[in-house]
């Protein structure tokens, strides 16, 4: 069962911008209640990024975490009309190239993380 489908990945250079969506279960909102994207550079292991709670009454400033190597350069956000959530990333450096993808999240959402089918993933490249 498909759950998710990234997109938006590319090749850009340094200080380039792109903005990854992901396309969602409609399922997967009502069971949890903070998405998250993660990465994985290769030879890595995946790595936490983002997470966003959207199922709260919360001030938009205190909705979303981010990794401190990304902190003021991504953003995240949802559109639960549309089932899907996005990756704004601007200011992109080498460091940043990887496999994007979305999921619950891990730690607030263990029993959706431990069911979920991650996706094809989309790959970012980002050259000097």
């Amino acid at each position: 069962q498909v759950q998710s489908v990234e997109s938006g990945g590319g090749s850009v250079q340094t200080g380039g911008s792109l903005t990854l969506s992901c396309v969602l279960d409609k399922s997967i909102f009502a069971r949890c209640g903070v998405m998250s994207w993660y990465r994985q550079a290769p030879g890595k292991e995946r790595q936490w990024i983002s997470s966003i709670r959207h199922s709260a009454p919360i001030p938009p400033s205190e909705r979303a975490t981010y990794i401190d190597s990304v902190k003021d350069r991504f953003t995240i956000s949802t559109d639960k009309t549309k089932n899907m959530m996005s990756l704004q990333m601007n200011n992109l450096n080498p460091e940043d190239t990887a496999a994007y993808f979305c999921a619950p999240n891990r730690d607030l959402c263990p029993a959706a993380f431990s069911a979920w089918t991650w996706g094809q993933g989309t790959r970012v490249t980002v050259s000097s």
